[in-house]
């Protein structure tokens, strides 16, 4: 089985949470599923899940180089030599990343859905939302590597992983594709 959701901003990527914070556990009503990767806490998106360890591992293994694309709002107006920057690969402290697609994105700049809470804003600095579409899938890696580039992300949005698409599905929606 392989389902879809649409993680919300603030809950983890797990059914429990000893320090009772969020989870999956209120919004994937079937039981034996895992989640297929990760998606951070204050990211929001496209998360699988999934009760076939060797789809999983196809999803998540580095060698597959599966596309994730995401959605970064970020702080700032990019620059031509900022975007060249993340196409090219940005050296972070734990080494070069691979290659970026990178492209300016022309959302409103509250978002796809409203967020809550909302982000911060500050009217004497513009945001501007980017589509980043990544082959490699390290600890924070979006967000470290707008950082790199002098372009902090103030929200994120994972709204592709492979064929396998948000698609209109609502923050805590599911969907069963296989």
């Amino acid at each position: 089985m392989l389902v879809l959701l649409n993680k919300p901003y603030d809950v983890l990527c797990q059914f429990t949470d000893d320090a009772g914070r969020r989870t999956l556990a209120p919004y994937v009503p079937q039981p034996g599923l895992y989640a297929a990767g990760r998606l951070d806490r204050d990211s929001e998106g496209l998360l699988l899940l999934t009760d076939d360890g060797g789809l999983a591992h196809r999803i998540t293994d580095p060698r597959h180089k599966l596309p994730k694309t995401y959605w970064a709002q970020v702080e700032g107006t990019p620059g031509e030599a900022q975007l060249a920057r993340l196409c090219t690969g940005v050296t972070l402290n734990d080494g070069p990343t691979l290659p970026a697609q990178v492209r300016r994105l022309d959302l409103p700049e509250a978002g796809p859905w409203p967020r809550d809470p909302p982000i911060r804003t500050r009217r004497a600095i513009p945001t501007a939302w980017l589509e980043l579409v990544l082959r490699e899938g390290r600890n924070r890696q979006v967000r470290r590597m707008t950082a790199a580039v002098g372009l902090p992300t103030l929200r994120l949005i994972r709204v592709r992983i492979g064929p396998h698409a948000l698609d209109g599905l609502a923050p805590g929606e599911t969907r069963v594709v296989a």
